[in-house]
């Protein structure tokens, strides 16, 4: 059994977290979706880097869903390395791998540091790898979690009020943690995976390279 198999064994033992994390939190409603917004001309244009990818989606990867008609994710909110206010749209022009952790997720935890390698490897101008903390209780857990593990290549972002977890939640988006999703330089939505995957392999980094255009 592979690592990322391995690694999906033990998130699905993890949804019934999130489920009572949802059954507990407030409802937070989503932010007006453009139900065309699939149509639009930025979004036809990702469609070809969508078909580049569906042959890499194997290995490692294989459990990534590549879309079919690439759109504009959800809006959502999180603080930003400095505690700033920020979005998705702040990324625009970079191809972003947007990961959802936690510190109580086991798959979460053992994901990180292939997350902080592919960021050393591809990290750059036009490749960010954006890991979003959902912790909600001890807001200092986390940062202390990632200095302990020696993650350093990656930005801390974070939503400890849990808002962004209850709109990816609506959208379908998230099932359980980790979940990753892979928005290119258009502001598109281009591929998603609800669970861990092994994202510092040979899989991964030639998938990544073919989101960015690099041979």
């Amino acid at each position: 059994m592979s690592n990322a198999a391995k690694s999906r064994k033990t998130w699905l033992a993890g949804l019934a977290a999130v489920a009572l994390l949802s059954a507990g939190a407030a409802w937070y409603g989503l932010a007006p979706h453009d139900p065309m917004a699939s149509v639009t001309a930025e979004c036809r244009a990702s469609k070809a880097t969508a078909e580049r990818l569906k042959p890499l989606a194997k290995g490692e990867v294989a459990a990534v869903g590549v879309s079919g008609a690439p759109k504009p994710p959800p809006v959502i909110a999180f603080a930003g390395p400095e505690g700033q206010p920020m979005s998705l749209a702040d990324f625009k022009g970079k191809t972003i791998l947007v990961n959802l952790w936690a510190t109580w997720c086991v798959p979460c935890r053992e994901e990180m540091p292939a997350l902080d390698k592919l960021q050393a490897e591809l990290g750059g101008p036009d490749f960010q790898v954006v890991a979003i903390n959902v912790d909600t209780r001890n807001r200092d857990k986390p940062k202390a979690w990632l200095r302990e593990n020696g993650i350093g290549n990656l930005a801390y972002h974070a939503d400890p009020e849990g808002k962004l977890l209850q709109v990816l939640q609506k959208s379908g988006h998230v099932v359980g943690l980790p979940t990753t999703f892979v928005v290119d330089g258009s502001g598109c939505e281009i591929a998603l995976l609800k669970g861990p995957a092994e994202w510092s392999s040979p899989d991964a980094v030639a998938f990544m390279k073919a989101a960015l255009g690099r041979s």
